[in-house]
Formats: C-alpha cells, structure tokens, sequence
C-alpha cells in the first residue's frame, strides 16, 4: 500500500505511543498509515564506539546538537528552522522536537519506573491537581506486558508506591558501580533508599536484539537493539506483519471530518515537495507528542475555530505539566586515587534514589505535596571538555590533581511531580505560522510554591547525605527559584489533553477515545491526568498498548 491509500487506521508519530500503538494494531491485522513529521531514521547510523576525543570540541553540546555531538538526534532539537513556536510574555518554556524516526525513544534515558497507586489517585490523596478515570490495579497487567516486550531491567523493591512488577518480567540489572555502593551506605545509615535502577536496557537477548556490551551511551542509538527504541524494535515489527505503511517528512496539520462528525484522516504537508496531502483512515490516533498532538487539535477547529477539536471541555492545550529538576554536584574524598578500570557499565543508572518520604507528607512533616526521585551520576567515563575546571596550576602538577580528582564527584538530579496550574498551558498563536502556512503553539508557563518547596526538600536532603559520607557540595547550592528547571527542559512534557471520567472535565476517556470523535484516539503524553515524579514513556507505551488493543477489538466488530 501506498500513503496514498485508505488504511484502516491512520497513526501520527512514531515513538513510544506512536509506534506501540502501530504494532499491536498491525499485530491484529489492520493495515496502519503511519506519519512521521521528521526523516527516516535507522540505528546503523549510531556512532556507538567512537570516543569524545574524536569529536569537535570533544563532543560537547552545541546548538545544533544540544546533547553531544554524538547524540542521535538527527534534525530535531530545541529549536527547529522554520518550525517556530512563541511564549506568552513574563512565560519561559522550551520545547524539545526530535524530527526523526522514532522520535525520542532513540536517545532518551531509557529509564522506566513506574506510576504507583498515589500517582494515579492524587486528587484523592492530597486535594490537589486530579484524579485518573483509572486505578494502577488497572494498567498494572499493561505495564506487565510493556516491561516484557520491550526488556526492562530492575528489581521489585517492595518500597511504598513503587509497584513491584509480576514474576519474570523484569531483567537482571547491572551490579552498583563502586561510587554507587558507597553512596548506598551513606543511604542505609539515614534510611534513603539507594536501590537498582529500572532501564529499558536488555541484560539477556530477547528475539534478535542482544543484550548490552556496557560500552557505548545509550543517547547515542543502539544499533545492536539492547537499549529500547522503537526503530529496533515496534516499528521492525510492524513492518514484517506486511501491514504498516510509512510516510517521513508529513508535516500534519489537522484532522478531517465528515459530515457525521467522524474522523476520516488528516491533512499533513509534504515537506519534499511542499504539496499538501490527505491520509485517509477508518480511525486516526494522534501520537505526535504533548505539544504536537494538542497543536493539532486545536488546529482543527471548523471555520477555523481557535477552539479546535475534540474541546467541549474547553481543556484542550491546558494543564501543561513537565517533571521538576533541579541538580547538586559534590566531591568525596574517600573516592580519591582509586585505581582506573572499565566501569562505564550501563551508560545509564544502575542505582537510584525513589522517593522514601510519603508518610511524612501524608502527616504534613514536610512542606511539599508530592515527591521527587533522585538520579545519580558519577564514574569515571570518557573525558570531555572542562575535565580540569576547579582545578589551578599547570603541567604535570596539574595532570596529576585531575588524575587523583576524577571520579570522585557524584552529581544527584532531582526528578520531581508537578502539580497542574491555570497558568501553565499552550494555546495557537494567531500571529505566527511556520514554513508551512500552519499557525504555531504559544507557551504560557509557572511553576508554584509546590515545585519550589520540592527542590527545596531535594536540596535539603541531599546535602544531609552529602555530609554524612564526607563530601563537599561543588559550587553554589541556589535558591529553589533559581535552581529548578526551566518548563520544558526535562523534555517529560503531558497533560494537554487530559484523560477524565467525562467530556466535561476531560479530552478523552479511559482508552484515549476523545469524548467528542468517535473514532479519534490519542496515544501519547497528552493524555496524563498527572505527572508523576516517575518518566513517562513506559506509562505511555502501557496506556497505547491498552489503547491500540481496545481500537483493534472496535474494528473487528465493526464499530468504527
């Protein structure tokens, strides 16, 4: 088939909701459209074993590539030629667009906890934000399914809203690094939790992508399949059913209604040659990602309306919602001089801190509402740029403190929840448009006192295990509005098009069906109700796949 033809289901996006949502339909025997707005896009191009000092500026970021210049990204970054978006004024948001493939599965972190009861509940818990039209206990068995498909390594901890996983899903994970056992007794002593780390990371062969090598970063691509994407895996799959047809450089612009008010496609742009095309489907599932897929809609709209599509909850592009961040170096002297070996292990982490606190907020001890987990980095790794900075003197001197100094820093990144607010949101701006005649979203952003006293609890916390295995923080500790991230910059983006128990409150049901199209399905991040402090992506290919299985049951029984 050709995009030119009438498929069963046309599929924007091709990452993690995207592409999950592809294969289990072409897995059922529907035949998919899917349309991808960047370029196509394969692993064999991943630099996987080349060396920092092989790359300009010892593969620093730069504005082209803002991650290293090794990172795979291809033709997306915070800023995308001729793909503006604008910000309301006093607002400072930036959005990340990877434009290509598979989208951010490629170079993301791979790192895959999941939402507990408390986070799918929280309006219930504290007052605050709003509720899930579902219980864990009812993704619980998707998340099972996902971990398993997609290899995911860890340990069932057994700590509070951290969910164990059923019996055999998880992967044996990564023994701790030495700088990680040692930050692990510090942990034990204060009761901070310093347990193993859950990573879509392969540590066993599964079908024909091998397990991890532990020499190469993980943001790079892995052309070897052993750190999920879905351009080793889902979309592969897809292909083979014989079912998936697949169109790069389709710029879509909105959906396309018949008279009944069905979906019947899209309009999208064909950015080769700039024509304007339509894909035709019997369902259309928007993937596009938070931002793209409420841009969409609200692109929609009949005559124009900045209402948009799929609205009459009027909360289309509202309750815009990032993960908090924020970040503390320190310097341990007891890992001084220790002898140089190979521990890059994962690339990635094979320990982290889950939240332990929830007894104390749920007794008002603390003076934040939600939690944070703390990611750790340290090791010695490839050397960049800047290796010596603190450092004084020159020559041999010199090379010998950066010797005796080098890995001995640990870095604690603060992973937190926000909570939903009037004043964060994204809206059309009706002055502006992009190369392509399609009018661009506007950001409207604010953190609250929730997100302040989060980093602030963070900051706190840290500095007290800091102390308690001897070390020193690196530079200045900022206040919280200094300190936390800007909106954006974690790139965990969702909430535009909530998921609700009715189309007055929400955008789409339990399934992701939009309350007011029938046939249209939103499989991304757009859909969260909350953003737990937990990353996002083995939740969204969990509720895609509970998606894309509820569509393919409404097909074969001919309801839509």
């Amino acid at each position: 088939m050709t995009p030119d033809d009438p498929h069963d289901v046309v599929v924007v996006g091709s990452g993690a909701g995207g592409a999950m949502a592809a294969w289990m339909l072409t897995k059922s025997g529907a035949t998919v459209l899917m349309l991808e707005a960047g370029r196509d896009y394969s692993p064999d191009e991943a630099p996987m074993l080349n060396m920092a000092m092989e790359a300009p500026l010892r593969g620093a970021g730069t504005t082209d590539k803002a991650f290293g210049y090794f990172d795979a990204t291809v033709d997306g970054g915070w800023e995308v030629p001729g793909e503006p978006y604008t910000k309301a004024e006093g607002s400072d948001f930036i959005w990340w667009r990877s434009r290509m493939l598979g989208g951010r599965t490629n170079h993301w972190a791979r790192n895959s906890f999941r939402m507990g009861p408390y986070d799918f509940k929280p309006h219930t818990r504290d007052g605050l934000g709003f509720d899930w039209p579902i219980a864990y206990e009812d993704l619980a068995p998707w998340y099972d399914k996902t971990e398993k498909l997609v290899g995911v390594y860890g340990t069932n901890t057994g700590l509070e809203n951290h969910p164990s996983s059923g019996p055999g899903v998880l992967q044996t994970p990564p023994k701790f690094r030495v700088w990680e056992t040692f930050l692990k007794a510090g942990g034990d002593a204060l009761d901070i939790p310093v347990v193993p780390a859950r990573r879509a990371v392969l540590t066993k062969k599964i079908d024909e992508r091998s397990p991890c090598y532990w020499a190469s970063s993980c943001g790079r691509g892995c052309g070897i399949g052993a750190a999920f994407q879905t351009t080793t895996s889902l979309i592969p799959w897809a292909k083979k059913t014989g079912k998936l047809t697949i169109a790069t450089g389709a710029m879509v612009r909105n959906v396309v209604l018949d008279a009944s008010g069905k979906a019947t496609g899209v309009i999208y742009i064909d950015k080769a040659t700039g024509l304007e095309k339509q894909a035709r489907g019997r369902v259309v599932v928007l993937a596009a990602s938070t931002g793209e897929t409420a841009r969409i809609l609200l692109n929609s709209g009949a005559g124009g309306s900045r209402d948009g599509l799929a609205n009459s909850s009027g909360q289309v592009g509202r309750n815009l919602l990032d993960t908090v961040g924020s970040s503390i170096n320190a310097y341990f002297p007891q890992l001084e001089g220790r002898p140089r070996y190979n521990e890059d292990g994962a690339m990635g982490l094979h320990a982290y801190i889950p939240f332990w606190d929830y007894q104390k907020i749920a007794k008002g001890e603390v003076d934040t509402p939600r939690g944070y987990h703390v990611e750790i980095g340290g090791s010695f790794g490839d050397p960049g740029l800047g290796v010596g900075s603190g450092l004084d003197g020159y020559g041999s001197s010199l090379r010998a403190d950066v010797k005796r100094r080098y890995g001995a820093r640990i870095n604690f990144t603060q992973r937190g929840e926000m909570i939903p607010n009037a004043k964060s949101y994204c809206e059309i701006d009706t002055n502006t448009k992009d190369k392509f005649g399609i009018p661009v979203l506007k950001f409207a952003w604010e953190w609250s006192d929730h997100e302040y006293n989060q980093v602030k609890h963070f900051q706190a916390s840290m500095k007290t295990l800091i102390d308690k295995l001897g070390g020193t923080v690196v530079g200045e500790v900022k206040s919280p509005k200094e300190a936390i991230s800007v909106g954006g910059e974690i790139i965990h983006e969702v909430g535009t098009c909530r998921m609700g128990p009715d189309a007055k409150t929400s955008v789409v049901n339990s399934f992701g069906k939009t309350w007011d199209v029938d046939n249209l399905y939103l499989t991304d991040g757009s859909v969260f109700a909350s953003k737990a402090h937990k990353n996002p992506t083995i939740t969204i290919m969990a509720l895609a796949m509970r998606a894309a299985d509820s569509i393919a049951t409404r097909l074969r029984k001919h309801e839509i």
